[in-house]
């Protein structure tokens, strides 16, 4: 599939490596915040699965845009929106932050970056963030500046990812921990590099500003991968799910709260004020009426999981629904996240899953991320 099967526009954006993709074999596309994502490449899910695992693979997902929060209110505009305390975050540090309304609703789970002391960018899944972002800041008058940077992240991903940054970047790439940042030299101009990714794998992101030499990062990163057995690939639903990493919009939405996100434990310190505080804390007291969970469920590797599946008790009571779902080659087994209802959710239960073409399969509640 080419881009140019879509209909282009400022509304639906093509990014800075989208000819690369096409390039190296791209077969579908998605599209979140208005911008493209290569969704497949001509090997099966599985393959690029087994890949992955064991090679790297270099994935644009320029769809990761940033908000970005500038000026002498930025830290405190971020803090407002999310229950995690932000108060100890040093430059060069990423959390993972809920963003949340009123109602404790999950607005985006997106990733935070402290870039300087007054400078934040906060790299989200497919919501209207910005949009928020804006008007809380003019609710509270707050002195700030927010825009979409020219930021374009471009992810290495696999095993052999750090062997193939150092190869580029240096030995300065060893020393970045999970979920921060450095900054590194290409084509004389600095980007943020972090070791991070959408992907149970070791891997890094690069924040990459400079849209007219995407395709010289990309080509130097092809380059050097070529004895790393490098692949074009993209974010593989196998891997997310074993990973128990969410897609927002698909496993849970503005309905639903942390709680139920089973981010918990990034709400331990919340005596700061935020947005949908009451809620939250009332929601904690009396209301944790379900949580997202694993599934593992028999028989042949079921279909798309284009709509949720209902899943139900032994004794036909609907206590929930799989939002995301695909075989797994490695549990041998069909695999799935799933929102279920609080007295069936703990690991063990037994239960029963219906798919598209009318069957019933058994199932089982397990631990997320899936055991290895």
């Amino acid at each position: 599939m080419s881009s140019h099967d879509l209909s282009l526009s400022r509304r639906i954006r093509q990014t800075p490596f989208t000819n690369k993709a096409e390039e190296h074999g791209v077969s579908g596309f998605t599209v979140v915040n208005r911008m493209l994502l290569p969704k497949a490449f001509k090997k099966s899910i599985e393959e690029d699965y087994w890949h992955l695992n064991s090679n790297v693979q270099i994935w644009d997902v320029s769809c990761q845009r940033q908000v970005q929060i500038t000026g002498p209110d930025a830290e405190k505009l971020v803090q407002l929106m999310t229950p995690r305390s932000i108060k100890n975050m040093k430059v060069g540090k990423c959390l993972y932050v809920p963003l949340i309304d009123e109602n404790a609703g999950m607005i985006n789970d997106p990733v935070l970056l402290k870039i300087e002391n007054n400078k934040f960018w906060i790299s989200i899944a497919d919501s209207d963030v910005l949009l928020w972002t804006k008007g809380v800041a003019i609710s509270y008058n707050f002195k700030v500046n927010i825009i979409e940077p020219e930021v374009y992240p471009l992810a290495v991903q696999g095993p052999k990812s750090e062997e193939l940054m150092v190869s580029i970047f240096g030995e300065k790439i060893r020393s970045i921990k999970f979920f921060n940042f450095g900054l590194f030299n290409f084509l004389e101009k600095k980007q943020v590099i972090a070791r991070s990714g959408y992907s149970k794998q070791d891997g890094f992101e690069i924040y990459f500003e400079g849209y007219e030499a995407g395709e010289k990062l990309w080509d130097t990163i092809w380059k050097a991968g070529k004895k790393f057995n490098i692949s074009a690939g993209c974010p593989n639903l196998i891997d997310r799910i074993e990973a128990g990493l969410m897609s927002y919009g698909n496993d849970f939405t503005i309905e639903n709260n942390p709680y139920e996100c089973n981010l918990g434990k990034y709400l331990n310190e919340t005596s700061h004020n935020f947005i949908g505080k009451s809620a939250l804390e009332k929601i904690k007291i009396d209301n944790i009426n379900k949580q997202m969970r694993g599934i593992i469920f028999d028989e042949n590797p079921c279909p798309t999981c284009s709509h949720p599946f209902p899943v139900y008790s032994e004794n036909n009571e609907k206590i929930g629904q799989v939002t995301s779902a695909i075989y797994s080659p490695r549990i041998k087994k069909n695999i799935g996240l799933s929102m279920i209802s609080k007295k069936y959710w703990n690991k063990g239960n037994k239960l029963i899953i219906e798919t598209p073409e009318g069957k019933r399969r058994n199932g089982v509640i397990t631990s997320l991320p899936f055991p290895e």
